[in-house]
């Protein structure tokens, strides 16, 4: 009977904190680790001088056969291991919960928040301030409402001190992310303390408890006990991730940020004057977010397997390809206004980069780029709308070559082609050849895929070698062309309703075809044999520059495969016949499969 409360944990807490564990493992980084850590300590420290305070009051007692003996300050080893492995139970279930979220865009309630935070907040730390005066006084009266007293005296103390600090951010989150967490460990501790209780594993002196009980066995006292604590802890992780929201937001504060961040860079953060915060960048962000949550919401949440600030630079860099995108893609515009957009933004790229008659395909470099200077700020806006000026002044072009920008837009061009007659007025169809095929797709993707591994490097490795560089660069290419490709099967209907095939000519022609046939009926049988051929093709790019992935740094090579294995999941679909399904005329994975896909991608890379 010893091992009675010990056997509490075997057959509870360690198998759920196992399972959090498991599933957790994949999106799990240094950082997590550092954070759940950093809080466990706290929560210990703070924790044992409160308990080993009840059990010399009496309090809490623990039968001599239902503990194994070793204790520290009266509180016995499962005790002292249940404030562990709660902590990291409910540390598990936010950073579940809160891991999409990219915490930078609460930070706009930092400076003039909306009446109704400012208002929750003050109630908040009136109602911590009130409930710790009651604690107090039940401590002084004693009898049946001690142990109610002394959770009131201590928890709250700690929940203000993190309110206070926090609370801003906290009430900024989505509720689900804060009172999930707080929630479900809350109501699994609840029914282990009833089973306990029952078993007789620990039990609270009748004359300091009220008698009153959530249902069963279970005291409100210790009801309340595992509510306020996992408050706390939330509360803390919280209050973590806003200092960390901080170091990532801001490189004008925090110019270099570590894999994990140091605890004096934390209290850098705690301490930095929230009326120095750039809270247009932030705005910017928000701006990035709003866009890619509108117009690639795949990618968006592809980018939560990143972290820090390569996934804030990553979802800028992405927000301006959809900006540019959109701005050149009017299907109404003639092909003379693509390339008026085109010209604005090449104009803008070599303003940004300080070249300004560099050639316009001559690959850029890495340097230093000047601050956003009154020139450049007076041309964004006197030549683009309003919605697009932060996805370009945000442009991380100190971290980007110049060259892939450049041809990005040479692929927007190619796009204007569709729209271009020749003297007999026929249309024209610019993708003649699988050579087209690939030069159009290289400028649209590869050069993308080239972008993000820039920002890999830089964030994670940026003393890797030139030849890896190079393999890896090469490989980036090759398969932003793979994924273009499945994007282009995947999208023939949706791009025959607006005029264009990507299907080159000369495929056509083999099935006797035309471009205008395949406008007039997308689905005919010969084209379906085309798409299946690109999507074949789309796989061999892919089985060619996958291996060379396993070059990426650790921190984002189970983010980036993931993101690449989940969007070419697409083209296996479609080549299932059975598997294929429609979604407004595209192509979509079961969300079940995107999900296993992309945690497979993570856990073994």
């Amino acid at each position: 009977m010893a091992y009675e409360y010990a056997w509490v944990h075997v057959k509870f807490t360690i198998p759920l904190a196992l399972l959090l564990s498991v599933v957790s493992y994949p999106i799990l980084n240094r950082v997590h680790f550092f954070q759940v850590g950093s809080i466990v300590v706290v929560a210990f420290v703070a924790t044992l001088p409160w308990d080993a305070y009840l059990i010399r009051r009496g309090v809490w007692t623990y039968p001599p056969d239902a503990v194994i003996g070793p204790c520290l300050l009266g509180v016995p080893a499962e005790e002292l291991f249940f404030f562990v492995v709660q902590t990291y139970i409910t540390s598990l279930v936010y950073i579940l919960f809160s891991k999409p979220l990219l915490h930078v865009v609460y930070l706009q309630n930092q400076r003039n928040p909306p009446r109704w935070i400012k208002q929750a907040k003050l109630a908040g730390q009136l109602l911590l301030g009130a409930l710790v005066l009651l604690g107090e006084r039940l401590v002084r009266r004693g009898g049946s409402g001690t142990y109610l007293g002394l959770i009131l005296v201590w928890a709250p103390v700690f929940a203000l001190v993190t309110w206070t600090v926090a609370g801003r951010f906290i009430l900024s989150l989505p509720w689900p992310a804060t009172t999930l967490p707080i929630l479900l460990p809350t109501v699994f501790l609840w029914l282990v303390d009833e089973l306990a209780l029952g078993r007789g594993t620990w039990s609270i002196e009748s004359g300091t408890k009220l008698g009153l009980c959530l249902f069963g066995a279970l005291d409100i006292e210790e009801a309340t006990f595992f509510l306020v604590t996992n408050t706390l802890i939330v509360f803390g992780m919280a209050t973590f991730d806003q200092y960390l929201a901080v170091i990532y937001a801001f490189p004008d504060l925090f110019p270099t940020t570590p894999r994990a961040p140091t605890p004096l860079m934390l209290v850098q953060s705690r301490l930095a004057d929230p009326s120095t915060y750039d809270m247009e960048r932030v705005d910017g962000i928000i701006d990035a977010v709003n866009w890619l949550e509108r117009k690639s919401r795949s990618f968006y949440m592809a980018s939560a397997a990143f972290s820090g600030r390569l996934r804030i630079d990553l979802i800028l860099l992405y927000s301006f390809c959809r900006v540019a995108d959109d701005l050149v893609d009017d299907h109404t515009s003639s092909e003379d206004e693509v390339c008026a957009w085109t010209s604005k933004l090449g104009r803008f790229l070599r303003l940004r980069y300080g070249q300004k008659d560099i050639p316009h395909d001559e690959i850029g470099t890495k340097d230093a780029v000047l601050p956003w200077p009154a020139e450049i700020d007076t041309y964004v806006n006197g030549n683009f709308p309003s919605f697009a000026r932060p996805a370009l002044k945000y442009l991380p072009t100190n971290l980007l070559p110049c060259g892939p920008l450049l041809s990005l837009l040479r692929g927007f061009e190619m796009d204007a082609k569709f729209d271009v007659s020749d003297q007999k007025g026929v249309t024209k169809f610019p993708i003649e050849n699988e050579h087209a095929l690939r030069r159009y797709a290289e400028c649209v993707a590869g050069t993308v895929g080239e972008l993000c591994v820039s920002l890999i490097i830089h964030h994670c490795e940026p003393d890797m070698d030139e030849d890896r560089m190079s393999k890896l660069k090469s490989a980036a290419n090759t398969m932003g062309i793979a994924l273009q490709y499945v994007n282009i099967a995947r999208d023939v209907e949706v791009d025959a309703a607006v005029g264009r095939v990507y299907l080159p000519t000369t495929w056509l022609g083999f099935e006797g075809l035309t471009p205008e046939m395949v406008l007039k009926n997308p689905s005919r049988l010969a084209v379906e044999r085309l798409r299946w051929l690109l999507l074949r093709k789309a796989l061999e790019l892919y089985s060619g520059a996958r291996p060379a992935m396993q070059l990426l740094p650790s921190a984002a090579r189970g983010p980036m495969i993931a993101a690449v294995e989940t969007y070419m999941e697409i083209g296996r679909v479609m080549l299932e016949r059975d598997a294929f399904q429609q979604n407004q005329g595209r192509a979509t994975v079961p969300t079940a499969r995107r999900l296993s896909t992309a945690l497979r991608a993570l856990v073994l890379c």
